[in-house]
């Protein structure tokens, strides 16, 4: 008998990268019998939290970690994008090495890599193995890497200096200073990385994106339009997760114990993602509009990334938690209708209770996708890398959320928060938002089921997997 159909994977070792890579392994496994590797650069150990992930999947799906690479020639303030992918152009002979031994014992018909790991391109080539791109975020974003190259030769300025709105292919005009962080300044190293990364997806036998045509029409339809040079497109969305870290339960079990005991639809949840973290100003002020907008909410705080009150440095030894850098007697005044948590709350679980009314979210796309498919509302707080896009079509092209702006100073202001807090769950607009909310929910859970969209697109693809095309 033949050795199953296998695939690698060469993923960024951050969360938001491996959750849907993981998602789309796991149906792969289970649906189509092809199993997986998954071989993650990195720059030394992984954090415990990555390490319970990684150990919890399937048989169907293990792992392996590359040598660490070294980046002690970058320089200090060297962002994340040129960091992943020198990640993997820097690990390029101990994967080839880790492809090599693979091929000898199991039937590799793909390498898939994600946004930032183009250069594994080439191991691929070199051993006969069909390579593709999985794209993890948008498909307004996955528009935009592809029209790059061109943005890159035909705009003489820096993005944000563009008067008119930028036109991307299939979506929304965004205005350059909406545009993903990275691509900023065009002088900084990130920028030549991402383009260097853009430039080569169209060397992919196919981009699988994690999204679905009735939540981003416009771009899908652009992106599956066929022309030369244009690998196929495969909307597989949405890829999510519904398990919480082990290790978390306490704080699982106090959220929704405390949400059981809440109306209907009355509680907002507010969360800036792994990585979002805000200002001790920021921080202060989302404190005093909750408690003035006097609406039910749970709220995860991390620790300011400034750590900075009232012009004086904090001195961190003293506050050994998060919920320190609140304002004073802010847990007693809110009790009786607001929950606070220390970095980290079951999100997948919360937005699925029937208490929770609202989502108060920093955009990045496993949240937008999570929030989708529970029919969620939202309030729009972007942070960076490609938010403020997810913003502009959460609000302008989906109409299913409310912004919150920030003031000449750069900060969303407490009466603000009041405005959105409070018209997002008692307001005529939030009623509309809640409508369209449910009717993109009920199309999420359609693409999903037997014979719909997203589920042939991944059978598509696995036919083309298996039979190495």
């Amino acid at each position: 008998m033949a050795n199953p159909p296998h695939i690698a994977v060469v993923p960024s070792p951050g969360m938001g990268h491996l959750i849907p890579l993981v998602e789309f392994a796991k149906r792969l496994a289970s649906v189509h019998n092809i199993s997986t590797t998954f071989i993650i650069p990195n720059e030394g150990p992984l954090s415990n939290s990555q390490y319970e992930f990684l150990d919890s999947l399937p048989n169907a799906i293990t792992y392996t970690l590359l040598p660490p690479v070294s980046f002690h020639d970058l320089p200090p303030d060297a962002k994340i994008e040129t960091r992943i992918t020198l990640m993997v152009t820097r690990s390029i002979t101990s994967l080839r090495k880790t492809i090599g031994s693979m091929i000898e014992e199991k039937n590799i018909v793909a390498l898939f890599v994600d946004l930032f790991g183009t250069d594994a391109f080439d191991v691929a080539v070199e051993f006969g193995v069909p390579h593709y791109l999985f794209f993890p975020a948008s498909a307004m974003t996955l528009s935009l890497f592809l029209h790059l190259p061109e943005l890159d030769q035909t705009v003489p300025c820096e993005y944000k200096d563009v008067p008119d709105p930028i036109r991307i292919p299939g979506c929304i005009p965004v205005h350059g200073k909406d545009l993903m962080d990275p691509i900023q300044d065009r002088s900084n190293d990130a920028y030549k990385r991402v383009l260097h990364n853009a430039k080569r997806y169209v060397m992919a036998k196919g981009i699988v994106v994690n999204s679905f045509k009735e939540l981003e029409g416009g771009p899908i339809e652009a992106l599956q339009q066929e022309g030369p040079g244009k690998p196929p497109v495969y909307p597989v969305g949405p890829l999510i997760t519904g398990s919480a870290e082990s290790s978390k339960d306490v704080n699982e079990s106090s959220c929704l114990r405390w949400l059981d005991g809440q109306p209907h639809g009355s509680v907002l949840y507010i969360c800036f993602g792994s990585g979002g973290t805000l200002s001790s100003e920021q921080v202060n002020e989302l404190a005093l509009g909750l408690e003035l907008s006097e609406q039910r909410f749970i709220r995860v705080v991390k620790t300011p990334n400034d750590k900075v009150a009232d012009g004086t440095y904090f001195n961190t030894l003293n506050h050994k938690s998060s919920l320190d850098f609140l304002p004073k007697t802010f847990l007693e005044r809110t009790k009786n209708h607001g929950l606070v948590v220390s970095d980290w709350a079951p999100q997948a679980q919360i937005l699925s209770h029937s208490s929770t009314g609202g989502f108060l979210t920093h955009c990045g796309w496993n949240s937008v996708l999570e929030t989708i498919v529970q029919g969620v509302p939202v309030i729009v707080w972007p942070l960076y890398a490609e938010q403020k896009m997810n913003a502009i079509m959460l609000t302008e092209g989906l109409n299913v959320a409310l912004r919150a702006n920030l003031n000449k100073n750069g900060i969303v202001d407490r009466s603000e928060i009041v405005r959105v807090v409070k018209g997002l769950l008692q307001g005529e607009e939030g009623k509309g938002i809640r409508v369209r909310a449910q009717e993109l929910k009920k199309a999420a859970e359609s693409v999903l089921s037997e014979d719909r969209r997203s589920t042939k697109t991944l059978d598509q693809l696995a036919s083309k997997l298996k039979n190495k095309i």
